[in-house]
Parts: structure tokens; sequence; C-alpha cells
């Protein structure tokens, strides 16, 4: 149903992380691959941006993932781009990892021709 693509900087962050949280990153990677309507316990829009992030709760901690898509609201998107991870500690690193994924999005149309 939904195409989900992974840049190299998040495959990175997820190899840093414990294997339950791997397992964790790819089964939610799964499952927006293949549900149209996705709960926002999961995947929520970023305010005043143009990223979603995709929530994982391992511990108390979550590690968020920020991805790009080809529609406005997520459950009309076909594709999806993964584009970094971090361990979500206060709202600067939030802007930090937002940064980040411009830079890193930017790369990939350039790459692709496409997102």
């Amino acid at each position: 149903m939904r195409e989900i693509d992974i840049t190299t900087e998040y495959l990175e962050f997820i190899d840093a992380q414990d294997q339950r949280v791997i397992d964790k990153f790819f089964q939610l990677i799964e499952v927006i691959g293949e549900i149209r309507v996705i709960n926002t316990h999961f995947v929520k829009k970023l305010q005043s941006s143009k990223f979603y992030e995709l929530r994982v709760k391992a511990g108390n901690e979550y590690r968020v993932v920020i991805f790009s898509i080809d529609h406005t609201n997520f459950n009309e998107c076909t594709k999806a781009v993964c584009l970094n991870g971090f361990l979500k500690k206060s709202n600067k690193v939030y802007m930090k990892a937002m940064k980040k994924a411009e830079r890193i999005l930017e790369e990939y149309l350039d790459e692709n021709n496409e997102l």
C-alpha cells in the first residue's frame, strides 16, 4: 500500500540501538507500509513542519524517526522516507533533527528526482 524508503542516516541510527528497539522500529515501519490509517500515538505531524514523526516507546524514552511524505495527509500518501532518527530529550533536539532531516531530504530528492 505504501512504499517506505530508508536513508543511510536512518539505518546508522537504528544500528546503534539495542535489538529490542530495532525490532520495534522495523515492526512499525512494516505497519505504516501496510496499513492506510495509522494511530496518532505512533505517527504524528510535527507542528510548523512538512515532517511527520514515528514514535517508538522503549523503556522510558521515545526514540523518534522523522520522515517526509508525498502528500500533505499521511493517510493519503503512497510513499514515505525515513530520514533520520534521534533520542527525544528536549525541544532543542527536535530543532536539530528537523534541520538534519531537511538536509537529508534535499540530498534524497537530488539523487532520486522525486519523493
